[in-house]
């Protein structure tokens, strides 16, 4: 009997995330990378402060200021994907009031986000039709989050 190994990996550090229906999205996640063509070797997806996520952008990014998430890649391009993601609970909390959708929508979206940076595709906020955008919409959509995501953010 084969054992399904687990490559999606959620933690808490120092506050909850609330986050809803985690091995749905797992398997969800999965099938995202596994549409884009990329085998997975591990995905570690933390929940942060504002204030860790704030110290992670200053010293490996050189950023002086908030940001909802960070993805790091840990694998090369050749090589199936490894990687962390940081996410600020303040800010989706605080982005969910802005654009006034909810905690879970707002959560969601900044996952898919962050995975399809693993994929290759890249923040083009000038550009509402860009790859990125395109990508994430059909992903949320997918995953009934039925709010477009605002450009340049």
């Amino acid at each position: 009997m084969t054992q399904k190994v687990n490559k999606i990996y959620f933690h808490e550090l120092r506050i909850k995330s609330r986050l809803r229906s985690r091995k749905s999205l797992k398997q969800f996640l999965m099938q995202l990378f596994k549409k884009q063509k990329k085998q997975v070797s591990r995905i570690d997806i933390i929940f942060c402060t504002d204030a860790h996520l704030l110290s992670l952008n200053q010293v490996y990014l050189n950023h002086d200021y908030f940001t909802d998430t960070i993805s790091f890649p840990l694998s090369l391009s050749n090589e199936p994907l490894q990687g962390e993601i940081y996410i600020s609970v303040q800010r989706i909390i605080d982005n969910a009031k802005r654009f006034k959708i909810s905690y879970q929508q707002e959560l969601i979206r900044v996952i898919i986000h962050s995975c399809l940076h693993f994929c290759g595709y890249k923040d083009d906020s000038a550009h509402a039709a860009s790859k990125m955008h395109i990508q994430q919409e059909k992903y949320l959509q997918a995953w009934n989050v039925s709010r477009e995501t605002q450009i340049g953010r």
